[in-house]
């Protein structure tokens, strides 16, 4: 009976305590301690989200910035910027980049393609664009960023084959 009310209290004490009690008895940490502990960590990681977040827009800002910039040096410097409306239209609805350099727009394809072929053995990119009207336009260092397209252009101006009408195609 004595071994019954021993096991019973002891049964008793175990219910009645927390588990915190234990741990404590163990050495272990508390469910406060592994509360805080859990904040902790989730602080830290949306400190290191955050640091993330606030680099990536200073890089888009910056990237913005140097857009404009190099659109204003374009326009100050008499490069027309234009859409595919200046070409009587595109045969594609959509390019893979956003800004072209048009080197010309030929009716005999033939002299697309030589003139392509001088922009490709200088080292430059080369897309042969189909307009809506049968002519062919060459356009050049293809890009989404604008600012590479005005050093490019800037580059372009010193080459024999480039014609001083040349202008950007900006696909919106």
């Amino acid at each position: 009976m004595r071994h019954n009310v021993i096991l019973l209290l002891a049964i008793l004490m175990m219910t009645a305590t927390s588990c915190d009690f234990m741990r404590v008895l163990a050495g272990r940490p508390t469910s406060k301690d592994i509360e805080t502990r859990r904040l902790e960590i989730i602080k830290a990681e949306e400190a290191a989200l955050q640091a993330k977040l606030d680099s990536i827009r200073i890089k888009e800002e910056k990237k913005v910035a140097d857009s404009l910039a190099a659109m204003e040096s374009l326009v100050s410097a008499g490069v027309v910027m234009s859409g595919p409306e200046r070409l009587g239209g595109l045969v594609e609805e959509s390019l893979p980049s956003h800004y072209y350099v048009i080197a010309g727009a030929f009716k005999e394809r033939k002299n697309a393609q030589k003139l392509a072929d001088d922009a490709a053995a200088k080292g430059y990119k080369v897309s042969l664009l189909n307009c809506r009207r049968g002519m062919v336009a060459v356009g050049l260092c293809p890009s989404d960023n604008i600012a590479e397209v005005g050093l490019a252009y800037e580059s372009l101006k010193n080459e024999l084959f480039f014609p001083k009408d040349a202008w950007v195609l900006v696909m919106e």
